[in-house]
């Protein structure tokens, strides 16, 4: 089978994550930037990191990268790529999105129209043919340029990775799917491990929680841009990774994943979400005030996304938001909690020092991610 450079686009500070993902799939890192993880593989690796990845945005084929400063540089860039090996004589091609970073050429539209050229021009000559009908598969490119460095890329995923296919609606503010579980997976929480977010709103965090105790692949339970590309990956590849999938999913565990908000209609909502994620078994939703988040067990894990403040009314609220949240975490015995937030006076109004923070770009806001761990649980004695 052929062999292809993939990339993975991810949150910014998150690369670690996407990178441990990959590697636990069977695949090799090629390169890693800022909110990008390079990877080899065959079709199958299209396949299955599609269906398996929680924190990538997308996954893309890269057809080739070059240097150019000039708009003919860049035409002939993209004219040398062999497209006739990745689109067929009828597939329907087009830049989907173009950005340019410290680099020369900054237009987005005439970058994508002067590719649009280029690519027309190089099959004309492959095919042997002057008009292309476009009346098969999407095949949507996405270009990059980065100081004078293009990659030009086929997008395989279509509509962004962190649309599940659960989440229909959402409340205020809510965090992606992507980005919940990657910062999951930044701490050391395991299915077997309580889970605990008090500000749960649509129920992000628990859901994504409670798939991956159950071993749900993310992307299973939807669709892709490049399963209809018979040309270069059999389509009993997706069958038959979906299937797998499937029969991976175990249900039958114990878990205590809960998530509380003031707020019933957004909890409404969670528990819909949840259902629609196969995990609503999984999660006890509940209508309940942040000052009153209790837990008789030792060594949980309280995760969450609390307001930032982004609106002004809110904003008056949060010091009394986070010295309760401070208040309750210190009531908790052993727990470890992990926040995301914007909001400058956090660890101020918590009244404690996280242990270490990484800054996460959620968009275009900068945020941090706190993280106050706690002691870990004594080993389990095993049976003799």
């Amino acid at each position: 089978m052929k062999n292809f450079t993939l990339l993975a686009p991810c949150h910014f500070g998150l690369e670690a994550v996407l990178k441990r993902e990959i590697y636990d799939l069977g695949y090799e890192i090629s390169k890693v930037e800022d909110g990008r993880v390079y990877f080899e593989g065959d079709p199958e690796a299209i396949v299955l990191s599609n269906i398996h990845l929680r924190s990538a945005e997308r996954i893309l084929l890269v057809v080739g990268q070059f240097k150019a400063t000039t708009f003919e540089e860049f035409f002939q860039g993209v004219k040398k790529l062999p497209w006739e090996s990745y689109i067929p004589k009828n597939g329907k091609f087009w830049v989907k999105k173009a950005s340019s970073v410290q680099s020369q050429l900054f237009s987005p539209s005439d970058l994508q129209s002067v590719a649009k050229k280029a690519m027309v021009e190089r099959m004309k000559e492959a095919y042997k043919i002057d008009w292309f009908p476009e009346n098969g598969e999407d095949y949507p490119l996405r270009v990059f340029l980065y100081k004078n460095e293009v990659t030009v890329t086929l997008d395989t995923t279509g509509t962004s990775l962190h649309k599940r296919g659960y989440r229909t609606e959402a409340g205020a503010a809510p965090i992606s799917e992507t980005l919940a579980a990657a910062l999951i997976m930044l701490t050391p929480w395991h299915g077997d491990r309580i889970l605990l977010d008090p500000m749960c709103g649509s129920g992000t965090f628990p859901i994504e929680a409670a798939m991956m105790a159950a071993n749900i692949a993310p992307g299973m339970n939807r669709s892709f841009t490049a399963e209809k590309w018979t040309n270069f990956i059999d389509r009993k590849l997706w069958i038959e990774a979906k299937a797998e999938a499937r029969e991976a999913i175990d249900t039958n565990i114990e878990t205590d994943i809960q998530g509380f908000d003031v707020d019933s209609d957004v909890l409404k909502i969670a528990r819909e979400n949840a259902k629609r994620a196969g995990v609503a078994d999984l999660i006890h939703f509940q209508v309940r005030d942040v000052k009153d988040t209790h837990h008789p067990k030792k060594y949980g894990f309280i995760i969450s996304n609390p307001p930032y403040g982004e609106r002004l009314e809110e904003k008056k609220n949060l010091p009394k938001l986070y010295r309760t949240l401070g208040d309750v975490y210190k009531s908790l015995d052993s727990w470890s909690m992990y926040l995301i937030t914007s909001y400058e006076y956090t660890e101020k109004d918590l009244g404690f020092k996280a242990q270490k923070n990484r800054k996460i770009y959620n968009g275009m806001i900068k945020t941090y991610f706190y993280q106050f761990p706690g002691p870990k649980p004594p080993r389990k004695k095993r049976d003799n």
